[in-house]
């Protein structure tokens, strides 16, 4: 490995992992993925001293994730799963990380070769992360290679939200998703983008039409999925009920039971982040457990398990970085965050053209998404769920193609000097 790239420092300990301290200045540094053997060496044997808790028979998932399902997944994570083979995967995609607002931002930058691709920036959710991504990323850089149009080219930039993942913990308060969102800006025009278009889903589709708000004049429009927060009704009298379609009946149904039955998370990450990350910081079951318990809820009605509508070694993928980062606790802080600061909800109204993809499992009503967002395409599907791009990685492609092909007389785009085209 040259010497030039920097690698992501992870100290194998008892202690909490370690990821290096942001730098400073604005110069975007090439990374690459190197876990230190003693890390795997420690998650394994970790997961074999595991203490298991007791439950109740025939409950199913009913109280959470039942500890048969679970304890099969994590012998299958220490005997089965290959982080080596993932960690290079990773590595054959350009990674960069760079600092904005003090903290460190890790990415990946994929440079299509079509002379016509414009940039669109990519945010993952919770409890995801650019992995994702992992699936759209041929198609929508190189659509040629999978039957699709020279003229859909896009170049990607996928970033780890700060406190995600490889982005590493954060080390201030504040980091709601309207900082993310500004950061974001930043990070576009760091690297040269000067129009770009934003897609993002569950927190994605929080900061994505937020960056629309911050650079309007940048943005030419935000494709969002799983949308939630500003996308539908936080309370439904029996007037405006009244009006409903049949749809959308289903739909705020669907959101009643959410919070009175699976909004427990929410509750717990924006009121006490800290309690809760000693757990999953401390025991790779507790984090599998907390993360698979909402794949398993989220993921498409027909899925019975996780595995059943995502491959199981993408699965753990998501939960490695979360775990080999040391950042449940960092992550869920955003939702402490977003509470205490009001950035839940944007009294602004966005001009910048917005398409919402509403899959199978997903709530958005549009004349609530109307109210602060300008609405240009609206897509309901019957397939898929809260996690598109790693369900219907191929439904959400053809979407986000055909929002954007109006949208791309652009100048043409460029990388940073000093940047490689990749």
């Amino acid at each position: 490995m040259s010497s030039s790239v920097k690698r992501m420092d992870i100290t194998g300990t008892t202690e909490s992992p370690i990821v290096t301290a942001p730098e400073e200045g604005t110069q975007v540094r090439p990374f690459q993925l190197d876990v230190p053997e003693a890390d795997l060496t420690d998650l394994t044997d970790r997961l074999a001293r595991t203490r298991w808790a007791e439950e109740l028979p025939d409950v199913g998932w009913e109280y959470g994730a039942p500890r048969g399902y679970l304890r099969d997944l994590a012998e299958y994570w220490r005997t089965g799963y290959h982080w080596r083979e993932h960690e290079a995967a990773l590595n054959k995609l350009p990674q960069f990380t760079t600092t904005i607002d003090g903290e460190n931002i890790h990415f990946l930058h994929i440079r299509s070769a079509e002379p016509g691709a414009v940039a669109l920036l990519l945010t993952h959710g919770w409890p995801g992360s650019i992995v994702e991504f992992l699936d759209v990323i041929g198609p929508l850089t190189d659509p040629r290679a999978y039957g699709g149009r020279a003229e859909d080219a896009f170049h990607l930039v996928i970033p780890s939200i700060p406190g995600f993942g490889l982005s590493g913990p954060t080390h201030q308060r504040g980091w709601d998703t309207s900082r993310v969102a500004a950061a974001w800006a930043e990070l576009m025009t760091r690297l040269g983008y000067e129009r770009y278009g934003a897609q993002g889903g569950d927190l994605g589709a929080v900061i994505s039409p937020e960056l629309g708000r911050i650079a309007p004049d940048a943005v030419v429009g935000v494709h969002v999925n799983a949308a939630s927060v500003g996308f539908i009704p936080f309370g439904v009298d029996d007037a405006e009920r009244a009006t409903f379609t049949d749809l959308e009946k289903k739909r705020a149904a669907k959101i009643s039971h959410f919070m009175a039955d699976e909004f427990g998370y929410n509750l717990l990450q924006s009121t006490r982040p800290q309690t809760l990350a000693y757990g999953l910081t401390d025991s790779p079951v507790g984090q599998l457990a907390w993360i698979m318990e909402k794949f398993q809820a989220w993921t498409a009605a027909g899925a019975v398990l996780p595995e059943d509508a995502v491959d199981r070694d993408r699965l753990l993928t998501n939960v490695m970085l979360y775990w080999l980062t040391g950042t449940a606790g960092s992550a869920a802080r955003m939702y402490y965050e977003n509470a205490h600061a009001g950035s839940w909800s944007s009294s602004e109204r966005s001009t910048v053209p917005t398409a919402v993809a509403v899959f199978g499992g997903d709530v958005s009503i549009r004349r609530y998404a109307e109210q602060g967002n300008t609405i240009a395409r609206w897509t309901d599907f019957t397939e898929g769920g809260h996690f598109a791009a790693l369900e219907v990685p191929d439904l959400l492609v053809g979407d986000v193609r055909a929002f954007f092909r109006d949208r791309r007389a652009l100048p043409d785009q460029r990388p940073a000097a000093g940047e490689p085209a990749r």
